[in-house]
């Protein structure tokens, strides 16, 4: 009968394990949102995980491994604007509107992580899906236009400018515009006609 209870005690292990291992991806992201990337010690997110350095380490033996388990789990619950539901919308101006709406509600929801980290791990290997993300969400907005204008550099950047979190914060927090009014003059930028 001692034998059959070994796993049950390997499976209650593993279940705390796991909880471990969450609390520290939690105080992680909270600590990184409060203070960014390069102010944020293992000795921080232990003392908020409730949990001695060493077992820091022995969930994330390196910073790559908790930042990526860190990224992860934030943009897990933070998904970004689905770019492909913007092609259903044919006018480029109506797409324009639509993409933009959704992304300047997706900066504003992110905008105390971003806000606080991008600056700092914008060049990291860690942040190419969150650049990959937005260089195809420029693209997916470019084929509304026709060709050959849809394939203009300038078109592409403008419409990446467009989506970017720093556009959308000097418009908003440092301008004071709206969301809605962001939007606007977005699209007289990139709408000469």
């Amino acid at each position: 009968m001692k034998f059959m209870k070994r796993p049950y005690r390997l499976k209650q292990r593993a279940v705390e394990q796991n909880q471990t291992r969450q609390r520290i991806v939690e105080a992680a992201i909270g600590l990184h949102q409060a203070k960014g990337l390069a102010a944020t010690s293992v000795a921080d997110i232990a003392a908020r995980a409730g949990v001695g350095k060493v077992t820091v380490y022995r969930h994330f033996p390196d910073e790559a491994a908790l930042v990526g388990a860190c990224s992860g789990q934030y943009f897990a619950l933070h998904p970004f604007p689905d770019p492909e539901g913007w092609r259903r919308i044919a006018d480029q101006g109506d797409r324009l509107r639509h993409g933009l709406g959704e992304t300047y509600a997706y900066h504003r929801e992110t905008e105390a992580m971003i806000g606080r980290v991008l600056p700092e791990a914008r060049d990291l290997p860690i942040m190419e899906p969150y650049h990959a993300h937005w260089r195809h969400a420029a693209r997916v907005l470019a084929t509304a236009w026709p060709e050959p204008a849809r394939d203009d550099p300038v078109l592409v950047a403008a419409l990446a400018l467009a989506l970017s979190f720093e556009a959308w914060h000097l418009l908003v927090r440092v301008q004071g515009l709206s969301d809605a009014q962001a939007v606007a003059l977005m699209l007289r930028l990139t709408r000469p006609d």
